[in-house]
């Protein structure tokens, strides 16, 4: 609890990824990669439950292992890969209001498929959501890959190429262009009124964010995303991380 405002943690992890099998179980530096999302969650002082979202019975045992709250299996209509992850958050907050009668005021959202979030980085998204009376916020990242220096194809053939951008900027010095961010996926936090009743995790019209550095903004897709993390992990002592940046 922060500022006597409820906070929930939602962890989706359904059983069918097919770019990863069984993904969000799959051993990272000897640790299941979900157990990272529950155990940066489980220490927050902020973070009430953590409850995990799953419709797979092994992907539920290993959560459990690690402390997190499975009090229910996923319908399969919602662990489809076309499941919006809308509904999977909104199917597990009436859960809790109606099974439990326990009413969030912010909910949460930590993909299992970004392991490299510090506690911090939680604990600074429901600081600043409060602090500017934002609806959501939201994790990015810096790019390097400037829209200013990219290019499509004119013609089907490849031939000739035009700028991205239709009124190109004439900066061609990194240094003097505008900084922009990305959202890296990794946390999002809305209040539980506009999830549930305006439909919407992220509100662009309204959300602030938090900036998390590219190195540690590396979402699992593909088989090589655990050997880039691995390696990560390998540079930085990320169990001081843990436990000294929270």
């Amino acid at each position: 609890m922060f500022k006597k405002q409820k906070i929930v943690v939602i962890i989706p992890a359904r059983g069918g990824s097919k770019g990863v099998p069984r993904k969000n179980i799959k051993l990272l530096n000897g640790r299941p990669l979900i157990s990272y999302a529950i155990n940066v969650a489980l220490k927050s002082k902020y973070i009430d439950r953590v409850i995990v979202s799953t419709d797979d019975k092994e992907i539920a045992k290993i959560a459990q292992k690690y402390k997190a709250e499975v009090p229910f299996l996923r319908p399969v209509e919602l662990a489809e890969d076309s499941s919006p992850t809308l509904g999977v958050l909104q199917h597990a907050i009436k859960y809790l209001e109606e099974k439990e009668k326990y009413k969030p005021d912010f909910v949460v959202l930590l993909q299992p498929t970004s392991p490299l979030i510090l506690v911090s980085d939680i604990n600074k998204a429901i600081e600043k959501i409060i602090k500017t009376k934002a609806n959501s916020c939201v994790s990015v990242c810096e790019i390097s890959e400037r829209p200013e220096w990219m290019f499509t194809f004119e013609d089907t053939e490849g031939d000739r190429i035009k700028p991205f951008l239709k009124k190109n900027n004439k900066k061609t010095n990194r240094q003097d262009l505008p900084k922009i961010f990305r959202l890296n996926g990794a946390i999002y936090v809305t209040k539980k009124n506009i999830l549930m009743k305006e439909n919407k995790i992220t509100d662009k019209i309204n959300s602030s964010a938090i900036l998390m550095p590219i190195e540690r903004s590396v979402d699992i897709d593909r088989p090589v995303d655990f050997c880039i993390i691995e390696s990560i992990i390998k540079q930085i002592d990320f169990d001081f991380l843990l436990k000294n940046y929270n």
